[in-house]
């Protein structure tokens, strides 16, 4: 599988102090976490094959050319032009993660057909030749790449100059093969010698070109993701990723930005050990990170729920054991278009622990019967007075299942503008723990992903 395939397990969970090359003291600097372990590599590992195919097909390959003085022939002079790819095949390809090294790649039985033009002459002063002919070559080949994850500019980056192919057969055939037999024997030999260099050198830098904009690709999908209107997170690196036998795991900031300001998180809590090596993909996320988010949302004026007409008639027909005042129920009997409107007014703060995730917040609402724009009732979740029983068991038994009917709905409204729905998403859990979630699931690559990479790409 190539480096780009693999970037993928890194790219999806980011300033004011640099990636540090030491992981276990960048855990306090770290918002989230991603682990991605064997089984899921398997699961990708499958997709290599277009990626590599991707990589063969999109090489431009570069004319060659030579020349060799023979006897009674003279200087022969040569060059391959116009050298095209057909039939491209792959076997199968196989990974292997090598502890704190990187990642072993093996792509075996690639079998392709080369095409293209080779011009030649030569001459002395009996003869003078000048000529061309098209020729195929056919080739089968392994390639192998070691990429080293490292971090590059504050992302999941990949050293893959370590790379190599093998030629298990290069043959070479001239259009017709009519051409002398010395010829066709010089030709061969400076095809064997030279194409394999220019192929391998085209193959291998494509590989990397395709691996910086798949990195790239995938990384900005995150990102865009994780934002909305003012409100983003920098999911750039607190460190290198770590590779063991059984996972990859990179540890992200996960800094929100709102306007012009920047979360800061320097104490967290992350530990490997907070997360296991039974499912396909992991996320550990901060309460660190999830409460700038929600006070961002505040200040963006998402927390505001306006509820009127019918809708609210319909919600207080609810029945509860306190009595209402009566100016409350005249407003919903005789006013024409009666309106609450309520809105986080203090807060929120969130808090996590084992027994499940807790949002404090303060909420205000306002009741207006009539058109005038003056509220005929003003009320504190947190307030005294004579309405404060009915206050408290509306907000309970009408309130809170509102809000989290509606907070629920714009959720997955938002899951989706973002394009979570397009991933291949199975058996989810949301794992509580002390002052942060592990979230765990297995999954499927959507072939949908790799087609857009593609045309990107091509």
């Amino acid at each position: 599988m190539s480096r780009e395939v693999f970037l993928l397990f890194l790219s999806v969970l980011g300033a004011c102090h640099g990636c540090l090359q030491d992981p276990a003291s960048a855990y306090r600097f770290t918002g989230t976490v991603c682990r991605l372990t064997y089984p899921a590599a398997v699961v990708l590992n499958e997709k290599t094959t277009k990626v590599i195919e991707a990589a063969f097909q999109h090489a431009r390959y570069p004319s060659m050319k030579g020349e060799k003085s023979l006897a009674f022939i003279g200087r022969v002079k040569y060059g391959l032009d116009n050298l095209e790819i057909y039939n491209l095949t792959i076997g199968r390809s196989a990974f292997e993660l090598r502890p704190g090294e990187g990642i072993a790649i093996e792509i075996s039985n690639v079998s392709a057909v080369f095409k293209g033009t080779i011009q030649y002459g030569y001459g002395s002063w009996l003869v003078n030749v000048s000529n061309s002919i098209d020729f195929e070559i056919e080739s089968q080949i392994d390639l192998g790449i070691n990429p080293k994850l490292y971090c590059g500019n504050g992302k999941v980056a990949a050293d893959t100059s370590d790379c190599y192919l093998n030629f298990h057969k290069l043959h070479l055939h001239l259009q017709g093969d009519k051409e002398p037999n010395w010829l066709k024997k010089l030709f061969t030999n400076f095809i064997t010698l030279t194409v394999k260099l220019v192929i391998k050198g085209q193959i291998c830098k494509e590989i990397n070109k395709a691996a910086n904009i798949l990195a790239d690709f995938i990384q900005d999908t995150a990102e865009q993701f994780l934002s909305d209107g003012d409100i983003s997170v920098d999911i750039s690196l607190a460190a290198p990723p770590v590779i063991t036998a059984n996972y990859i795991e990179s540890y992200h900031k996960g800094l929100t930005n709102y306007k012009n300001t920047t979360a800061v998180i320097d104490d967290s809590v992350f530990h490997p050990s907070h997360l296991t090596e039974n499912r396909m993909l992991y996320f550990w996320v901060s309460d660190q990170l999830f409460n700038p988010m929600i006070s961002a949302a505040k200040q963006d004026g998402c927390f505001k729920l306006n509820i009127s007409g019918e809708e609210l008639i319909r919600l207080f027909q609810t029945d509860l054991s306190s009595v209402p005042p009566q100016f409350f129920t005249k407003c919903l009997k005789e006013s024409a278009s009666p309106e609450l409107r309520v809105w986080c007014s203090s807060g929120p703060f969130l808090n996590t622990s084992t027994i499940g995730t807790t949002v404090s917040a303060a909420a205000s609402g306002e009741l207006y019967c009539d058109s005038e724009g003056t509220a005929m009732l003003s009320f504190q979740t947190l307030q005294k007075g004579a309405e404060v029983e009915f206050l408290r068991e509306a907000v309970e038994k009408i309130g809170i299942p509102k809000v989290l009917f509606v907070l629920q709905t714009e959720l997955t409204r938002l899951l989706d503008k973002q394009g979570a729905n397009l991933f291949d998403i199975y058996n989810p859990e949301m794992l509580p723990r002390d002052g942060y979630v592990v979230i765990q699931m297995d999954f499927g690559f959507p072939h949908h992903l790799l087609v857009e990479f593609l045309k990107r790409t091509l």
